[in-house]
Formats: C-alpha cells, sequence, structure tokens
C-alpha cells in the first residue's frame, strides 16, 4: 500500500486549488495545512504538495524527463470519467488526447486525461 506522494510545485495557490476540488471530488479529505504546504487524504495514503523553492524554480517540470510521468486515479465508473471530463471542461482545465478521448489508452481503457497547472499528466480512469 502506498503510505504518501509529495509534488514540489512552482505556484502553491495556483496548484492547491487545483487539486483541492479534484481530490475532493475523488474523496480526500483536507489533511494537513502549512505555510510552504498542503496535503489530501484518502484512508490511509496522503498527496503533499509543496511549494518549490526560489533557487529550484529554473528548471520547470516536463513528464519525458527522468522522473514522474503521471499520476493515475481510479474513477468509480465510466459515468464518473464522463462527469468529471465535464467538469475540468467547465473550470477550463484543456483534456488530452481529445481526438481519442475516452479512449486514448486503448479501446478497453475508458479515462480522461490532462494536466495540472506545472503540466503534470494526471488520469482518471474507470474499473
Amino acid at each position: 500500500m502506498l503510505h504518501h506522494i509529495e509534488i514540489y510545485v512552482s505556484d502553491l495557490k495556483k496548484s492547491t486549488e487545483f487539486w483541492g476540488w479534484y481530490l475532493e471530488e475523488l474523496g480526500y479529505t483536507s489533511f494537513q495545512k502549512w505555510e510552504e504546504g498542503q496535503s489530501w487524504k484518502l484512508d490511509e495514503t496522503y498527496i503533499v504538495f509543496v511549494q518549490t523553492k526560489e533557487p529550484f524554480l529554473d528548471n520547470p517540470y516536463h513528464r519525458a524527463r527522468v522522473g514522474l510521468n503521471h499520476l493515475a486515479f481510479y474513477a468509480s465508473s465510466r459515468q464518473h470519467v464522463d462527469d468529471m471530463t465535464e467538469k475540468l471542461k467547465n473550470k477550463g482545465v484543456s483534456i488530452l488526447y481529445t481526438k481519442k478521448h475516452p479512449f486514448a489508452g486503448g479501446e478497453n481503457h475508458y479515462a480522461v486525461y490532462f494536466e495540472d497547472p506545472d503540466r503534470i499528466k494526471v488520469e482518471l480512469v474507470a474499473p
């Protein structure tokens, strides 16, 4: 079982606004909050977002570099994926791979792909 994930972000305010509503839609609750970070928890697993310090902001994140490629979360159903897709669009979040959506991961893989404010790819996939 995963204990936690910690992600450094370029703009804590933007990232917590983006991730807060999304994680709460998936059942996470606010867990910890301090000046340089915030976390959300579901069961025993939590996700932490921490403000990157100024000297390290010169090299932005890119998923093709060594490190994290994307985060994938389970949806409760295909309808959940569809509902979240609409909510993401209403919030102005760009959906990735629109020409293949919702089967961008293959014909048996029903999901929505999008990016957070730092362009970290996120996936919500139906079981």
